[in-house]
């Protein structure tokens, strides 16, 4: 069992999602996001500027784990952690796809993140008085190319390392979800949208939705 900490509506949600595929048991210390409270942080909440945290993670951010003594931070380098560690189909099967599954993770955080959380926060997230209407016309734009991108990619075969849903499938679909209010994006990025489909239909991605929309927003 590993330590998990962090709240479900977060990043932590991908490593959730891969464990709920493996069965893996773990334990919850929820860690709110300190940014989440506009006003005084009640008291014994604990959050990512609580000392105790800090001493987990001193850059201040969810999610980390704890396993086995090893603490881990950033939530896609520990995803394909616990894959390798564990094994079974969602791993990479050999040095070319674990290569692949690393090259496909670091694509979707520096080519398709940095635009995808601002579509998120300013066509959804944010009250539509606070949303940034040329912010996220800027990050719809720049998303245009990496969509492309990757709908080439699944025209060709059905999931991102080939013919099994994998941990690569999950680091990705999670960057990706965050432009999902861009209907434009998923309309010219058909193979996108029906390999979405897919990863979402998943039975451990619904139960980890279903953990974040029962836990308080």
């Amino acid at each position: 069992m590993f330590t998990l900490y962090g709240v479900y509506r977060s990043r932590a949600s991908r490593i959730v999602w891969l464990a709920l595929e493996l069965g893996l048991p773990f334990k919850q210390i929820p860690v709110i996001q300190a940014n989440r409270f506009k006003g005084e942080i009640p008291p014994g909440t604990v959050h990512t500027r609580s000392p105790e945290f800090l001493k987990v993670n001193p850059n201040g951010h969810i999610p980390s784990i704890e396993d086995d003594g090893l603490v881990l931070h950033e939530s896609l380098a520990i995803t394909l952690y616990l894959a390798r560690k564990h094994g079974g189909p969602l791993a990479p099967a050999n040095v070319a796809e674990e290569g692949q599954a690393m090259m496909w993770t670091l694509w979707a955080a520096t080519e398709v993140e940095p635009h995808s959380i601002q579509v998120l926060y300013n066509m959804a997230a944010k009250p539509p008085e606070e949303r940034d209407a040329k912010a996220a016309a800027a990050a719809v734009e720049a998303l245009a190319a990496p969509f492309r991108v990757l709908n080439e990619h699944l025209a060709r075969q059905p999931f991102i390392l080939g013919d099994r849903f994998t941990v690569a499938d999950i680091n990705v679909a999670e960057v990706m979800r965050y432009a999902l209010p861009a209907k434009t994006l998923w309309e010219a990025a058909p193979a996108v949208s029906a390999w979405l489909r897919t990863c979402h239909a998943r039975p451990a991605y619904q139960d980890m939705m279903a953990r974040r929309d029962a836990e308080p927003a």
